[in-house]
């Protein structure tokens, strides 16, 4: 399910901009940019997300920069001499081997890990204090998807209640077929009679059993109206992360479509099996939005 939220924080001497997006995703995927001297609150923003959340791809991004007329940063001598140092390595190499290299950007290197060093002015707040700016912004993201949940669920009430009213008309074209249903299994067990002499009897039931089977569509569009369909509304008003089961459930829906069409010998009732599968199909690019 898509989200968004963002925020800056301003103290101490920086501006802290959080953003987290999430998109669809058929499990959870987190991906985490933050500074690199903040490294240490990456396992306790995953386990925060994780708690939250059960499914997407989920990018949190944290920038951290000095606060507008605070000092800039200072320039660590040493770590500026291994990149330098780094750097003209990968030159002489490259230049070894016939690939010229440009100049490297002075402004670059002052943003390799390490170059620079935050001024006093630019302190960061404690721990606890970042988390609990992520927390504030984890909130705005949960509303934001909570949002786009509701009108999901619209959606999907709808394309339940389509498939309900295409599973009633089945009911009613089943019915209708009856007369010439009946009259094309007694072509078929005249035939099965007239090359039945010398069958063995159990053969002969067998043939008889499946020739009915073949041509009764009835479990279909039971299961349909009194199992899945109900299932999918318990599925909508359900609490906790329900993306999965719906999915599963689906399979089920496209199932009994996939036989409804290939048993019913009758050119509406197939037209109403074609047009399940289209809700349904419909409804499963909806299902993958779903928590």
């Amino acid at each position: 399910m898509t989200g968004y939220a963002a925020r800056d924080v301003a103290s101490d001497g920086s501006l802290r901009s959080w953003e987290l997006r999430g998109v669809n995703g058929r499990g959870l995927e987190m991906r985490l940019r933050l500074p690199d001297r903040l490294g240490r609150l990456e396992i306790p923003l995953r386990e925060r997300l994780k708690a939250a959340l059960a499914r997407g791809s989920v990018t949190l991004t944290l920038r951290v920069a000095r606060e507008e007329g605070g000092k800039a940063g200072a320039v660590d001598e040493a770590a500026l001499s291994s990149a330098l140092a780094a750097l003209s390595h990968v030159q002489r190499a490259s230049e070894a081997q016939g690939l010229p290299v440009a100049p490297p950007d002075p402004v670059r290197i002052l943003t390799m890990p390490g170059v620079m060093v935050a001024s006093a002015e630019e302190t960061l707040p404690a721990d606890e204090a970042l988390l609990e700016e992520f927390g504030v912004l984890l909130e705005a993201f949960l509303a934001s998807r909570a949002a786009e949940g509701r009108a999901l669920q619209r959606t999907l009430t709808a394309q339940i209640d389509r498939l309900e009213a295409l599973t009633g008309q089945a009911v009613e074209q089943a019915a209708a077929r009856g007369d010439s249903a009946a009259d094309r299994m007694a072509e078929t067990l005249a035939r099965v009679l007239r090359a039945s002499d010398g069958m063995d009897p159990d053969r002969l039931a067998q043939e008889l059993a499946l020739i009915a089977v073949k041509t009764d569509v009835t479990e279909e569009i039971d299961r349909l109206a009194s199992a899945h369909i109900p299932a999918a509304r318990a599925l909508l008003e359900a609490d906790g992360p329900v993306g999965r089961r719906f999915d599963f459930l689906l399979q089920e829906f496209n199932r009994e479509a996939n036989t409804l069409c290939s048993k019913s010998g009758d050119a509406g009732l197939t037209q109403t099996g074609l047009d399940l599968k289209v809700v349904i199909d419909q409804m499963r690019e909806q299902v993958q939005n779903v928590e």
